[in-house]
């Protein structure tokens, strides 16, 4: 039997490149791989479904799926996680704790970006700051223009308004006309050492470390979809990838670990793995449903309290039955 060629869209991450270097299979398929970044990926995946597999938003994703209106079905691999303490830059000179926010002006590139449903989760969590406390205004972080990628019904007490179209968040927090960003990338005046633009978390890491061990969630950005008409013509298809993808990021990770020669151009990287292991265990990038549950319940509770999802998720909901639980010897 010839093996299927599927298109994969994804980043160039070392937890994928096992397969795309033939170290490990995806049983019955033979991919082409894509190595794309996030933003393009996901306007050509909810535009057109243009990819076989493809990296998704978890927050579109999820808008998507409570809609029943999602051309992908996705398993419980999770290319992308990050601490989102890092996606909150302010006006230092105004904003010195997370309350300074409250009728303060935000800035952000789309509502429904999964960083942003994060950070404002952080800030009401752990700081008592809601989200209908804040102004919020959109633009481009850099290029101006840019609207939300799916339409959206926000509640009522949610300001929010459009930036004129010549407007970027970059030069606007530059200026003084908003007062913060939350965004998934830094806007360049703050990496072009701007004094009076920083991070609301000056030392962000400490800051998602205490997260960290208070709540034992490293959160998920992004997941794997795979289209659903393909699944529905082969249903083998969710848990091959699963078990591929896994496959791959576990051998990531002990190449990671390997003392005896660094895999990534970057020094402490043996101490950094040691600091990971602590805080977060032997698998400190866990794939399944199980170990990341208490993570998509609490993100789940805050994306249809912000507007996002039209109903109120449960996990399962999120993935392809035939990849919820797994077989064991």
């Amino acid at each position: 039997m010839s093996k299927l060629s599927l298109s994969i869209g994804i980043g160039n991450y070392d937890r994928v490149r096992a397969i795309a270097d033939g170290d490990v299979q995806i049983d019955g398929v033979d991919p082409v791989f894509m190595w794309l970044e996030p933003e393009e990926i996901f306007f050509r995946a909810f535009r057109n479904a243009e990819f076989d597999i493809c990296e998704l938003s978890l927050s579109s994703y999820s808008v998507k799926t409570a809609a029943n209106d999602c051309p992908y079905v996705a398993i419980p691999v999770f290319p992308s996680r990050a601490f989102r303490h890092t996606a909150i830059y302010v006006r230092t000179d105004r904003i010195k704790s997370p309350a300074d926010l409250r009728g303060k002006t935000v800035g952000l590139p789309e509502w429904q970006l999964t960083a942003n449903v994060w950070a404002r989760a952080i800030l009401e969590d752990d700081h008592g700051v809601k989200p209908s406390e804040m102004n919020w205004v959109r633009a481009g972080l850099e290029m101006p223009g840019r609207i939300e990628k799916i339409a959206l019904d926000l509640p009522p007490d949610i300001r929010i308004s459009n930036a004129a179209p010549d407007k970027t968040l970059n030069r606007m927090l530059a200026d003084g006309e908003i007062d913060a960003i939350i965004a998934p990338r830094a806007p360049s005046c703050m990496e072009q050492g701007h004094p009076d633009v920083g991070y609301l978390f000056p030392d962000t890491q400490q800051a998602a470390c205490e997260y960290y061990a208070r709540t034992k969630i490293f959160p998920i950005m992004h997941v794997l979809g795979i289209r659903r008409t393909l699944v529905e013509r082969h249903p083998w298809l969710p848990m091959a990838a699963l078990k591929a993808f896994t496959a791959a990021k576990n051998l990531a990770q002990h190449r990671l670990a390997d003392p005896s020669a660094s895999k990534v151009t970057l020094p402490f990287i043996e101490e950094a793995v040691a600091r990971a292991r602590k805080l977060i265990g032997e698998d400190w990038w866990p794939y399944g449903l199980e170990a990341n549950r208490h993570l998509l319940e609490t993100f789940l509770r805050h994306h249809h309290a912000q507007g996002l999802s039209a109903r109120r998720l449960a996990p399962e909901e999120l993935f392809h039955p035939s990849t919820v639980e797994s077989f064991k010897i």
